[in-house]
């Protein structure tokens, strides 16, 4: 794999996730509410919720890494290695967890559906096959995990605490005013889980599978 070519599956996968963000990021301006039945909230809050899925900072964190390695494929900065991973299993978490838990939830058409299917599943299978394909590789270490499973977690804590304060949750197994917090706590504790072992799995295919581009071994 040259690192011509692996510019362009980075373009590829820069354009497609910026297009899902904007897509939705379009669509919410405009008052959809694709997890909510009661009315959109006003502008300030509506945007506040946008940026607070966990959908949409995980393709910010495909879409940003990509667009850098578009321009550099054999890109490697210390930053840019937790930036990376926790983009990499942040999509990966994204798209298992809307499969399985909140798929079945929705009932979709239109516009909205397409940037459903574009963000939690269009986005994670590319993205993920990108690095497959073309890395970088080796670029992830334990200390880079660690460094990056602080996202999740400390959006975990602030998502479950601005709950209590404002009474809006962004997914919901994570509505302890309906469901209570044993099934909350335990969903939480299971994802949390799920993030250990992609980190831990990402880190570990990173150092097993062959360098890429060539180059990167160097």
């Amino acid at each position: 794999m040259s690192p011509a070519r692996a510019r362009t599956v980075h373009l590829v996968v820069a354009v497609l996730a910026w297009g899902a963000v904007l897509f939705q990021l379009v669509l919410v301006l405009r008052g959809s509410d694709v997890l909510l039945e009661d009315d959109p909230p006003g502008m300030g809050e509506r945007i506040y919720r946008f940026f607070a899925y966990f959908t949409i900072q995980s393709n910010l964190l495909v879409a940003i890494p990509s667009t850098v390695l578009a321009r550099d494929p054999l890109a490697d900065r210390p930053w840019w290695r937790v930036a990376r991973l926790a983009g990499l299993v942040g999509i990966t978490v994204t798209g298992l967890v809307h499969f399985f838990l909140l798929r079945p939830l929705l009932h979709l058409d239109g516009a909205d559906w397409l940037a459903d299917k574009w963000l939690h599943m269009v986005v994670p299978v590319v993205a993920v096959a990108a690095w497959a394909w073309v890395g970088p590789r080796p670029r992830a270490s334990v200390r880079d995990a660690a460094y990056a499973i602080v996202w999740p977690i400390a959006w975990t804590a602030w998502t479950l605490v601005f709950a209590e304060i404002d009474g809006w949750v962004p997914y919901p197994f994570m509505d302890a005013d309906k469901d209570g917090w044993g099934p909350v706590l335990v969903a939480c504790g299971g994802i949390t889980l799920l993030f250990v072992g992609f980190f831990a799995l990402y880190v570990w295919l990173d150092r097993t599978l062959s360098p890429t581009p060539p180059s990167a071994e160097a």
